[in-house]
């Protein structure tokens, strides 16, 4: 049996939960309304306040599709609740973030600023002028923009410069080695 797939969710109060047909699923809270389209193959109960989740038999497939469903639903359940956020640090020298409006401005060291919009239902902040902050309720979308904004100048390792996320850690290089 799965360790995460056979774990029950717990439905917080003040969160719905409603299983359409074909496992369409709506997950309404205070922050929002999050809607995903599940596998059919998987059985999911709503039982005082908890969800449980079960698959038709012991097929590889179906062990797979066990514990991604439960994490699924379990990521909607927190995003309406508490929601995500992910930070961003820009490190070197001249680099910098500014925000207007839905535009993300960033100065990266390239002849032109790179200028991002934000996606439906994401919201950036800029914390001084080397920090960004990406907030949101659906998980994989606050974490895709996060990459999307990392991968404008990800990290070197020689001097450390570029967008990294605040609890990376970048491996560093030694440079050149002189002459004798």
């Amino acid at each position: 049996m799965s360790r995460i797939g056979k774990l029950p969710i717990i439905v917080p109060a003040g969160v719905t939960v409603t299983v359409a047909d074909g496992n369409e699923l709506t997950v309404k809270g205070p922050k929002g309304t999050l809607t995903r389209k599940l596998s059919p193959d998987m059985t999911i109960a709503q039982e005082e306040g908890q969800l449980k989740i079960t698959r038709p038999n012991d097929l590889k497939k179906f062990r797979a599709l066990h514990g991604l469903t439960r994490t699924l639903i379990n990521n909607m359940v927190v995003g309406v609740t508490d929601g995500y956020t992910k930070r961003l640090e820009i490190n070197g020298t001249g680099y910098r973030a500014a925000k207007s409006g839905k535009k993300l401005t960033l100065n990266l060291g390239y002849s032109h600023p790179v200028e991002m919009e934000d996606p439906e239902g994401i919201t950036s902040e800029v914390d001084g002028t080397n920090k960004i902050i990406i907030t949101g309720i659906d998980k994989e979308k606050v974490g895709q923009y996060a990459a999307n904004i990392r991968e404008k100048r990800p990290p070197e390792p020689y001097k450390g410069k570029g967008i990294k996320y605040e609890n990376e850690y970048i491996r560093r290089k030694a440079g050149k080695a002189g002459k004798k």
